[in-house]
């Protein structure tokens, strides 16, 4: 399986479940986010509701245009912009399989130009750049990243909730396993 970042020997990964820490300037380029972690204080835009707070993907902190792979071969299932605040913006789902099992990519906070370089329904390649890392005026006003997220079931649109209530652990975490099983050991 290919990387959907490649990364740098070197990086940084992130703890946020003391919560968001304004003062901190991270060291280096690229950072990993952590799944199934506990983010208290990071998400008060309305479309967290106010109580989901348990990050269910993994985040990859890149620079702005860094190329974002496919981890393997698939269909481009859905694609298109979550404009809300707090949102991924422009955003690619990718139907992929693993032992022969259907599994969905989230790819999210992407650029304007990534829904240029798929089409709904495109077979896609291992390794293949289907887009890069969005800015901030465009991927719901986070700094630079990709959020990668799987699903073991459909989406019902071109999203699926990055973050949920602390409540819904167990059903979330059934649902959206840990995306190490196809990106490795990162942290």
């Amino acid at each position: 399986m290919a990387e959907v970042i490649i990364l740098p020997d070197e990086y940084w990964v992130f703890d946020f479940t003391k919560g968001p820490q304004e003062d901190f300037e991270c060291p280096f380029a690229y950072q990993i986010g952590r799944y199934d972690e506990v983010r208290p204080g990071m998400y008060t835009h309305e479309l967290f509701g106010g109580d989901r707070d348990l990050h269910v993907g993994i985040d990859i902190g890149a620079p702005v245009g860094e190329p974002v792979h496919a981890f393997s071969p698939g269909v481009v299932f859905s694609m298109g912009i979550n404009p809300e605040d707090g949102s991924y913006g422009p955003t690619i789902i990718i139907q992929h399989e693993i032992n022969g099992k259907p599994i969905w990519a989230l790819y999210g906070h992407l650029s304007m130009e990534s829904l240029e370089m798929v089409e709904q329904g495109m077979a896609v390649e291992e390794g293949q750049i289907i887009g890069t890392v969005g800015d901030k005026a465009v991927n719901g006003g986070w700094p630079p990243h990709l959020h990668f997220q799987l699903s073991w079931e459909a989406p019902e649109c071109n999203d699926m909730p990055g973050v949920v209530a602390r409540r819904d652990r167990d059903w979330a975490l059934e649902k959206y396993p840990d995306p190490r099983m196809v990106l490795g050991p990162l942290y």
